[in-house]
Order: structure tokens, then sequence, then C-alpha cells
């Protein structure tokens, strides 16, 4: 029950906010070019620095486990490669295709995943997740540029074009300069100088405070953005993407760790796989799919549903995992 609590309190704010952008859209505040433009602000400006600082904020990279890195990685890559021909067969248009895609591998980790496996198995849990996020979501970024690439309207997908797309994703770099940052901070420690970006606070307090605008901003316009009148075009598609990331990616990322390797995983790392695999897509996909010319709509409806019935999953991996004495 206390699993199901915080599923349900991690998830209801988030639902809250996009019912109070839906509300502000009926009042007339938040309009399509205004929605636009700001979701333009979270992707070029907004997100790129909370992922940065998340980078920056991991202490240690020499104390990450690359075996459980590794089946994460491994797993992911595992589902972008099954979700391709998938998201052709549930999804009739190519622009539709992308945002499914992607949808089935990129979880809303850094909002809902690193404090879940921190209720999960307390300091231990957040440790081991937060050092995986450094890992993580560089790849769930790359996987969506190639995604939204390969589906894109209008155009042939190219290696050429994808290696563009990636190099320039202002997210992928963010994530770049974080580990720069990381390494120049690690010299520095070598060399007994200790020195770190929080030493120029008013700049650090301005990173911090644009970092903190990205996900209730991205929620206010998801909300939004969000139509009643689109779930019965895209039934087809909510339903498999909501299926596919809820019940099927769970089963597959925790399922697999737990019958062939739970002697070599502990609860932490477990902990961990639920907030990979059981959360729901991140939010961050909606601005992606917008700034490549994929379907937004469907991308923000995905969002929505697999929020909603992620509290479910949550539940239940993790009822599921303390019967069998992992926590």
């Amino acid at each position: 029950m206390d699993s199901f609590l915080f599923a349900v309190n991690a998830v209801a704010p988030i639902m809250l906010m996009m019912v109070v952008g839906y509300f502000l859209k009926k009042a007339g505040y938040m309009d399509g070019p205004f929605g636009k433009a700001a979701n333009r602000l979270v992707f070029h400006i907004f997100l790129p620095v909370m992922l940065f600082l998340n980078v920056y904020k991991t202490e240690n990279l020499a104390e990450m486990e690359l075996g459980y890195i590794g089946y994460v990685l491994a797993v992911v890559l595992i589902i972008f490669a099954l979700a391709i021909p998938y998201s052709m067969l549930v999804a009739r248009k190519k622009e539709r295709r992308g945002a499914l895609l992607q949808g089935a591998f990129r979880s809303n980790y850094a909002l809902i995943g690193i404090p879940l496996a921190q209720s999960l198995f307390g300091e231990e849990g957040a440790l081991v997740a937060s050092l995986l996020s450094a890992a993580v979501v560089p790849l769930f970024n790359v996987l969506a540029v190639i995604s939204l690439s390969i589906f894109r309207k209008g155009e042939r997908p190219s290696v050429k074009k994808i290696l563009l797309g990636i190099y320039h994703n202002p997210l992928i770099r963010s994530i770049f300069l974080g580990l720069v940052a990381l390494g120049l901070r690690a010299v520095f420690e070598r060399f007994g100088i200790g020195f770190r970006l929080t030493d120029i606070k008013p700049v650090y307090t301005v990173m911090e405070d644009l970092a903190k605008l990205a996900t209730p901003l991205a929620l206010l316009v998801l909300g939004a953005q969000f139509e009643f009148s689109a779930v019965k075009e895209l039934r087809r598609e909510i339903l498999c993407g909501t299926l596919l990331r809820t019940l099927l990616v769970p089963l597959a990322g925790i399922g697999i760790a737990y019958l062939f390797l739970r002697d070599q995983f502990g609860g932490a790392h477990f902990a961990s796989f639920i907030a990979v695999f059981a959360t729901p897509v991140a939010i961050s996909s909606v601005p992606m799919a917008q700034e490549m010319d994929a379907d937004v709509t469907l991308a923000g409806q995905l969002v929505v549903w697999t929020t909603l019935f992620s509290a479910i999953s949550v539940f239940i991996a993790s009822y599921l995992l303390k019967l069998a004495g992992v926590f």
C-alpha cells in the first residue's frame, strides 16, 4: 500500500499541473502560438540547463557499477529495436510512428524515477539511480533523435541526417557539457583545487531557477495542448502505446532481471529498474516531438495516459518484488 500511495503522490502533481494548463487554455491565457513558443523555450533553454545540472550534481562516476548499468542500457536498446516494427504495425501515419516509438523506451526517469528509487530503497536506492542517470538519460535522448528522424514526415532517413540531429540536439549537448564539467572538477580535485560551479553563487542560482521552470512549464503547455477529441482519432496508438509502456516494458525489463539475474542484483538495483522501466513517458518527449515534426498530439496523449496508468504498474512491480523478498 505504501508503494501505491507513493506512486499516486508522484503522478498526482503532474496530472494536476496538466489540468491547470487545460483550464488556462479554456480561459484564454494559453493559445496555440504561446504553447509552441513555450515548448521551444523548454526544449532549447530550460531542459538543457536542468540536464546539465543533473549530470553535474553526480558526485562520483567512479562508483558506477558497470554490470547493472550495462543491463539497463542493453534492455533499453532491445526495447527500441523491437518497438520499431511494433510502431510501424500500430501507426498508419509516419509522423505518429516516431512519437509512438519514442514513448516505448523513454521514461520519466529524472522527474519520477530517481525519487521513486529513493522511496523504495532509501539513500542507497537514490545513489544507484542517480549514477544510472548519467548513462541512461544520454541514451534516451540519442535514441529519441533517431526515432523521430527515421519517421520524419517527408524525409528519407540517412545516417548523416541522424548524426547531425544528434549533434545539434540541445539536450544531448547539455549532457555532454555536464560530463565535461564533471571531468574538469575531477582534475581540479586531483590538484587540490576545490573550485565548483556552486562557488559562483549568482550564476549557479540563476541556472537552478531556469532548471526549475522546465517541468512545470512543459506540463502547463501539455495540458493546454490536450484535446479530448483527439482520443477517438488516436485511440489505436494511445491504447497500444500505453499498453507497451506500462505493461510490456516493465514485464520485460524487471522480469528478466528477476528470473535470470536476481543473484547479481540487490534491492537498490531493482528499485532503479522500476524507476527506468515502470515510470511513464518522459514529459520532454513532447517538445522534442514538436521540434522534429512528429505528431505532438500523440506524444502528449501518451504522456497523459501512461502517467495515469503508471501508478498501477509501479505499485504492482514494487508489491511483487516485496513479496519475493527483494525489498
